[in-house]
């Protein structure tokens, strides 16, 4: 069990370093405005605030890495902490953005977070 959850964090963690790699350097590229569904134009003006979005989604990534290899129980705990901020972010995203959010960013957060408590 052990293994899976620590598989499961490091999938959110990948996770969210492709949502860095999405928002910080291919907002503005064909693969960032398919995903965002925003034409150059708004994809230029908002690349700004999606960058600053990426930053976030990378010390989420780094949060999780850090938990991952750390000793029990801060290691634990740092898992916790910021699964529940992927999931709080993901849960706003769903409400404000596409409810896609939900599926993409809280379930996989969810997901580890049940099998990094049942390790416990």
């Amino acid at each position: 069990m052990k293994i899976a959850a620590s598989i499961m964090v490091g999938l959110v963690a990948a996770l969210h370093l492709y949502f860095l790699v999405l928002e910080m350097f291919l907002w503005q590229k064909p693969k960032g405005r398919e995903l965002s569904g925003l034409d150059i134009h708004m994809a230029r003006a908002t690349a700004p605030l999606a960058a600053n979005q990426g930053l976030y989604n990378g010390f989420l990534a780094a949060g999780l890495l850090w938990g991952l290899a750390e000793p029990n129980p801060a290691g634990l705990h740092f898992t916790v902490f910021f699964l529940l901020c992927a999931m709080i972010a993901g849960l706003y995203g769903a409400v404000t953005v596409s409810r896609r959010i939900l599926w993409v960013q809280f379930a996989p957060a969810a997901v580890a977070l049940a099998l990094a408590l049942a390790v416990d």
